[in-house]
C-alpha cells in the first residue's frame, strides 16, 4: 500500500468514528446522500481490495446527489436544520436557555463532528477515488445548476454554517431557527396530504398565487383577514366556501400557500373518505411552531356519516381544545352540507323518532358551526369577461379586445358556462392554439 493510500485510509477510519460518535445527529445521515456518502467510506476503507467497490460506490453516491440535486455539503447543513430529535423537539417547544445543558453540551459536540464530515468535500472525495483506484484523472463531481432551491427561512442559517469556523458557536441560532420553524417533517415542506394515516408530502402544489384570481374580491379579502389573524396567533376562524361550480374557491385557498409560505403557513389536504381521522390530525399538530390550514375540497355527506360525526368534532371541540394554529377550510357546492331528503321531514308513523324535527334542523344548520360562510355566486357575463381579459393579460395574449371577447361567450356558451374555471380553460386553450397555429 502506497504511503497516499496510507494516509486516506486514515482519514476514512477517523471520519468514520467520527460519524458513529453522534449522539443526537445520526439520521442526518439516514437519507440516500448521507448512506450513499458513508457506504463510499467503508468502500474506501477497503480499498485495494476491492477497486471496483469503490468505483461502484462512487457512482452511487453521485447518482443519489444528482437524484435531489443537492450537493454534499448542502445536504448535511439541510439535514440538521430539519433534523427531529430530542434537542430540536424541545427547542421548538421552550426557549434556549430553559434547554438541559447536557443537550446542549451534545449538541455542540455533535456539530463539530458534522463539521469535520462537511469538510469532507466532493473534491476530496474525488481525489481520493483517483489514488486509490489509480485512475488517470479526477472522477467527475456533481455540481448543480445555480438555482434557487432553498427554502427562504433556511438561508441566513445556512450561510452562517457555510462560513463559521466553528460550528458548536451556532447551538443557540439553531434553537432559535427550531423554535420559530419547526423540525421534522413539517421543516421539510409547505403541503402536505394525509393519506393512510399518515402525512405525505406534496412536492409540487398547485402553483396558483393570488393575482391569478379575479372576480369575488369581498370573500378573497375576508379569507386573507381570517389567515393573517391564524398567521398572527390569534384564534381563526374555520372558514366554509360554498357556491357555483368553477368560482375558485379551492384555488383561493391553494393560493394561500404561496401568498404566506415564507410566514410558516402550511396546507393539509384531507379527503372526505379520511375525514374520521381529523381528530388525529389536529392533536399531532398541537404544540408546532407552524400554523396549519386543514383543506377539505367538496363536502358533503350522506346521513349517519362516519365522517360527518368526525367533522362535528373538530369544529365544535370537545375535551381537548382546538389548538390556536389549526383551521379548517372547506369548500362546496352545497349550502347544506348534510344531503336531506323528502322522507327525512317529520311525518307521523309508528317509531318515529319523537323530536325529528330536531335532527332535520341538526343536519341543514351543520354549515353553522364554520365561523364564517364566504359564499361564490354564479359568475355574470361582465365577471367572466374580465377574468378572461385579466388571465390573456397575464398570459400575454395578442389578439384584439372584440375577437378575445367573442371567443370567450362562445367558449362558456359550448362549454361548462361563465365560470372562473372556464376562463381558465379558455385561456389555456387559445394560447396552446396561438403558439402552434398561429406561427
Amino acid at each position: 500500500m502506497s504511503s497516499l493510500n496510507s494516509q486516506i485510509i486514515s482519514q476514512v477510519r477517523f471520519l468514520q468514528r467520527q460519524a458513529a460518535s453522534l449522539l443526537l445527529y445520526q439520521e442526518v445521515l439516514n437519507d440516500e446522500i448521507g448512506q450513499g456518502f458513508l457506504s463510499l467510506l467503508e468502500a474506501f476503507h477497503h480499498g485495494e481490495s476491492s477497486i471496483l467497490n469503490c468505483l461502484k460506490a462512487y457512482g452511487i453516491w453521485f447518482q443519489v446527489q444528482a437524484k435531489h440535486r443537492q450537493t454534499w455539503q448542502d445536504y448535511l447543513i439541510t439535514q440538521i436544520l430539519r433534523a427531529d430529535n430530542p434537542f430540536s423537539q424541545q427547542a421548538q417547544q421552550i426557549s434556549f436557555n430553559q434547554l438541559s445543558p447536557s443537550l446542549i453540551e451534545a449538541t455542540k459536540q455533535d456539530l463539530k463532528t458534522l463539521q469535520t464530515l462537511y469538510q469532507c468535500n466532493s473534491e476530496k472525495l474525488s481525489q481520493w477515488l483517483r489514488s486509490i483506484a489509480q485512475l488517470s484523472e479526477n472522477p467527475t463531481i456533481w455540481q448543480p445548476q445555480p438555482e434557487q432551491l432553498d427554502r427562504i427561512e433556511e438561508l441566513p442559517l445556512k450561510n452562517q454554517f457555510s462560513t463559521l469556523e466553528n460550528w458548536s458557536d451556532v447551538v443557540e441560532s439553531l434553537a432559535n431557527h427550531y423554535h420559530k420553524f419547526g423540525t421534522g417533517l413539517f421543516a421539510s415542506a409547505s403541503a402536505f396530504r394525509w393519506q393512510q394515516k399518515q402525512f405525505i408530502k406534496i412536492l409540487n402544489p398547485d402553483p396558483v398565487h393570488l393575482n391569478q384570481l379575479v372576480g369575488y374580491e369581498t370573500q378573497r379579502d375576508m379569507l386573507l383577514k381570517n389567515t393573517e389573524i391564524l398567521l398572527a396567533g390569534y384564534p381563526a376562524l374555520n372558514v366554509l366556501l360554498y357556491g357555483s361550480r368553477g368560482a375558485g374557491k379551492s384555488s383561493l385557498i391553494k393560493a394561500l400557500l404561496h401568498q404566506y409560505r415564507d410566514q410558516n403557513l402550511k396546507l393539509i389536504e384531507v379527503a372526505k373518505s379520511d375525514l374520521k381521522d381529523l381528530s388525529l390530525v389536529v392533536e399531532q399538530l398541537q404544540g408546532v411552531p407552524q400554523k396549519f390550514i386543514i383543506f377539505v375540497d367538496d363536502l358533503s355527506f350522506e346521513e349517519d356519516d362516519d365522517a360527518f360525526k368526525a367533522l362535528k368534532v373538530v369544529l365544535e371541540g370537545n375535551l381537548t381544545a382546538r389548538p390556536q394554529n389549526v383551521v379548517v377550510y372547506a369548500t362546496s357546492n352545497r349550502r347544506h352540507l348534510v344531503r336531506e331528503y323528502f322522507e327525512d321531514r317529520p311525518s307521523p308513523k309508528d317509531q318515529d323518532e319523537v323530536h325529528v324535527w330536531d335532527t332535520v334542523q341538526e343536519k341543514l344548520s351543520f354549515s353553522d358551526r364554520f365561523g364564517l360562510t364566504l359564499t361564490f355566486e354564479p359568475a355574470d357575463q361582465n365577471t367572466y369577461l374580465n377574468i378572461v381579459k385579466h388571465l390573456a393579460d397575464q398570459g400575454g395574449i395578442e389578439i384584439s379586445p372584440e375577437e378575445l371577447q367573442f371567443r370567450a361567450l362562445q367558449w362558456a356558451t359550448r362549454h361548462n358556462g361563465r365560470s372562473g374555471r372556464t376562463a381558465r380553460q379558455f385561456i389555456d386553450f387559445l394560447t396552446a392554439e396561438l403558439a402552434i397555429f398561429r406561427k
